[in-house]
């Protein structure tokens, strides 16, 4: 068999072709758009049973597996971590695109990766939180615009708003009963278009959180079901994990979530300390979820009180919730699969088991 190892860019994909053996027998590279996979696909007919193997960087790579699986070709992902391995024990110095494809290639070639498949629903959810957050960013921004310059108005009533709240509608009809009841002026005219600025991404945000709740409802109610786990921290995680089956088990998905523990251990000593690797917005929706846990759940807080107790900070036990909270995702992930959308067995709500 050939593996087709791709190192993919925004602007170009470089592939190197390597036998069974991992010895590299080609390389091309074309451009990263519908024409240029079209072209790999044509160079690639060369090969007849052939595997392409693609660095996980699904922002730029994304369109070309979607290339590659919509001409049936066989693909596999390949983690940037298994990438990063075999190009530190590969015979070349330095590094390359060359590099980085023959890399990818080998690591396919030994690494038993589970297939590519489709991901058009995690896409689309993808895309739309992605809107969303980019919305409420705008948002934030036209507030503090709107707040400043209310202060340089009348600093006394600026003062009566809350920081954090002047995009609810309580307060959005406050400052424009505020705005009309003034006389005309340029900062009044400029205020005011923020305000039905703040108020457009306000309603449009909220509509995409509705949108999105919906399907959640439909895509994993089993997250849902998970307490602490509203509809944005649910669609975080489907966004971000794709299909969970390309993750050999939960290790490898808490890996990727960041929220495998480092060992920091010295002496009598045994500590862990903070994964700064893995996807970071994976991350923080577990992040979210272990910290409403710890607010609001007592089998949660029991949790913590005993890690505590064993010696942990409070900053060390809620690495151990996430880490617990991660591998309970995974299995409520792999369990709908397996159950082709049913809700994950019962006991698997992702709360620690408390002694």
């Amino acid at each position: 068999m050939i593996v087709l190892g791709v190192d993919p860019h925004k602007d170009l994909l470089v592939v190197v072709a390597v036998d069974s053996n991992g010895r590299q027998l080609d390389v091309t590279s074309a451009p990263a758009r519908p024409r240029g996979v079209k072209s790999l696909l044509r160079w690639a007919r060369q090969y007849g049973e052939r595997l392409w193997a693609v660095e996980d960087v699904r922002h730029v790579a994304g369109g070309l597996m979607r290339g590659l699986l919509a001409a049936g070709e066989p693909a596999v992902w390949v983690p940037t971590q298994l990438t990063a391995r075999y190009r530190r024990v590969g015979r070349g110095q330095g590094k390359s695109d060359p590099i980085d494809a023959l890399a990818v290639a080998r690591a396919a070639l030994r690494e038993d990766l589970p297939p590519a498949r489709p991901e058009d629903e995690s896409r689309v959810v993808k895309m739309l939180l992605d809107h969303r957050e980019d919305l409420v960013g705008e948002m934030v921004r036209m507030c503090s615009r709107l707040r400043w310059l209310l202060h340089d108005l009348d600093p006394d009533f600026a003062e009566t708003i809350p920081a954090r709240k002047l995009h609810k509608r309580r307060w959005v009809t406050h400052v424009r009963d505020y705005l009309a009841a003034q006389a005309g002026s340029v900062g009044l005219s400029i205020a005011a278009e923020l305000l039905d600025r703040v108020e457009e991404l306000a309603r449009r945000a909220d509509q995409l959180e509705r949108e999105l709740h919906e399907l959640m409802k439909v895509q994993a109610p089993q997250l849902l079901a998970l307490p602490g786990c509203g509809p944005l921290s649910a669609a975080r995680i489907v966004a971000e994990t794709g299909d969970v089956r390309r993750f050999h088990s939960s290790a490898a998905f808490a890996m990727h979530t960041g929220t495998a523990p480092i060992p920091a251990s010295s002496g009598a000593t045994h500590r862990h300390r903070l994964n700064r690797g893995g996807n970071r917005r994976l991350n923080a929706a577990v992040h979210r979820i272990a910290i409403t846990q710890a607010r609001v759940d007592d089998r949660a807080r029991r949790y913590l009180d005993n890690r505590k107790a064993m010696g942990n900070s409070r900053t060390e036990a809620i690495r151990a919730l996430k880490r617990h909270l991660a591998r309970h995702v995974y299995g409520l992930l792999i369990t709908a699969k397996r159950l082709s959308g049913e809700v994950a067995v019962p006991g698997q709500d992702g709360l620690p088991a408390v002694p």
